[in-house]
């Protein structure tokens, strides 16, 4: 692997979820305090339409209830602190203005990744917001889906857009990537030289994740690429 001695910035992959509860302004704010550059968050929608950051379709309480998301609204979401799994806060449901909030008061990239059903109209919702709060220029769009990427370039033309890439992802969304100027972000154990040429000769960004190990953090330093998502 060639090392192109980029600058690479660290990104806390659902703040730093190594130490504190995942997804919460506190694991945010530890994110910033620890030296990252960015925080990657999950974004969605609850019954009544508002949005929050959760990579799980529930989320457990303190109590131990158990509730998904696009079934309650946000007032029974947040009734009470989260179950703890890390760290001792009382952490409540963050919502996604808290998380763009923390974001700018921080000066940190937004990895944003939006999960489940996000219409036209939800995806507008969510990067006007961003623009409001904060500035499209600091966020940056992920996901699997190449539609949900084409759908929010088709809005918002000057956002960041970056496919999320695994092993067994099909060739013809890498293609459209470059077909359409998109970045990528791959797992670090597929990244290759073409991969890297293919999109920094495009003057395209490469992201990894997520790399948890001193091992698998020194591997992906030597890569050359722009982002490292990481727990730790």
């Amino acid at each position: 692997m060639s090392n192109t001695n980029r600058p690479i910035c660290m990104i806390a992959h659902r703040g730093y979820s190594g130490k504190y509860n995942e997804n919460t302004a506190t694991a945010f704010e530890k994110a910033y305090e620890h030296g990252s550059g960015g925080c990657e968050t999950d974004v969605r929608v609850t019954k009544d339409g508002a949005l929050v950051c959760s990579h799980n379709g529930s989320v457990v309480l303190k109590d131990g209830a158990e509730l998904d998301v696009a079934d309650h609204t946000l007032a029974e979401l947040t009734a009470q602190p989260l179950k703890c799994k890390n760290g001792k806060e009382d952490d409540y449901l963050c919502t996604f203005q808290e998380y763009l909030e923390i974001m700018k008061k921080h000066n940190m990239i937004c990895f944003i990744e939006l999960k489940g059903e996000f219409t036209d109209e939800k995806i507008a919702e969510a990067f006007e917001l961003a623009e409001q709060v904060y500035s499209l220029n600091r966020c940056i769009l992920q996901s699997f889906e190449m539609s949900n990427l084409i759908r929010a370039h088709e809005q918002f033309p000057t956002l960041g857009i970056m496919l999320t890439y695994g092993g067994d992802a099909p060739q013809e969304d890498y293609d459209k990537c470059l077909e359409m100027g998109f970045s990528i972000d791959s797992y670090f154990g597929v990244v290759t030289d073409k991969m890297l040429t293919d999109f920094h000769s495009r003057g395209l960004e490469v992201a990894v994740w997520t790399a948890n190990t001193e091992e698998e953090l020194r591997y992906c330093r030597s890569l050359g690429v722009d982002y490292i998502e990481s727990d730790s």
